[in-house]
């Protein structure tokens, strides 16, 4: 493996670690759980650094990166779902808004071709939300700590940022496909193509 596969072989790693956490939350073993999420979550930041200090990017961690996020903050939260830390309606709300991104990202590029998207601050701070809630609940069951009222705080918290984002990305694809209908070119008419020239003679 050569230095330019490295981000990608730490984003592998990560997403190596979802059935890791999985199981964890599942035996309830919460501190190894919360463990595995920080570890996660330090590879997160790294692969990034590298990435962008070394100019490592490709196509592929463009699309691994962010897909290993979403795997890793869904199956957390649809497992927290499972054993009654997370309201339902929270995961189903977090989980829709995943699928719709990613509907919408295949719709556009299949209709439009290739486009990059950004995270905007809206969405950044809807992950910061979702880690933070689950950070909380592996800490409060881990270390037998009593938070009251954060991690319901937060449990609303992170459903209007999620609901915020989600809106965001729909208006940004909306925009997206006006900017893309703007630069195709019109074909002329075939009617006018064949309309006869004028006789000056």
């Amino acid at each position: 493996m050569n230095l330019s596969q490295l981000p990608n072989a730490i984003t592998l790693s990560r997403i190596a670690l979802v059935p890791v956490l999985i199981l964890a939350i599942k035996s309830r073993h919460f501190g190894t759980a919360l463990v595995i999420f920080l570890i996660a979550g330090v590879s997160d930041a790294l692969d990034g650094f590298l990435a962008k200090r070394f100019n490592l990017t490709s196509r592929l961690g463009a699309i691994l990166d962010p897909a290993a996020d979403k795997i890793l903050l869904v199956s957390a939260y649809v497992m927290l779902t499972v054993l009654e830390y997370i309201p339902f309606w929270l995961m189903l709300g977090v989980a829709f808004r995943d699928l719709l991104i990613v509907g919408g990202y295949l719709v556009y590029t299949s209709l439009y071709g290739p486009v990059t998207m950004r995270p905007s601050y809206l969405s950044k701070l809807n992950t910061l939300m979702q880690i933070s809630l689950i950070c909380i609940i592996l800490a409060q069951q881990a270390m037998h700590l009593a938070l009251a009222g954060i991690d319901h705080f937060l449990d609303y918290a992170v459903l209007a940022t999620t609901v915020a984002s989600g809106v965001h990305y729909l208006w940004t694809w909306g925009v997206m496909k006006d900017i893309a209908a703007a630069k195709t070119p019109s074909v002329p008419s075939r009617a006018a193509d064949e309309r006869p020239e004028r006789d000056t003679r």
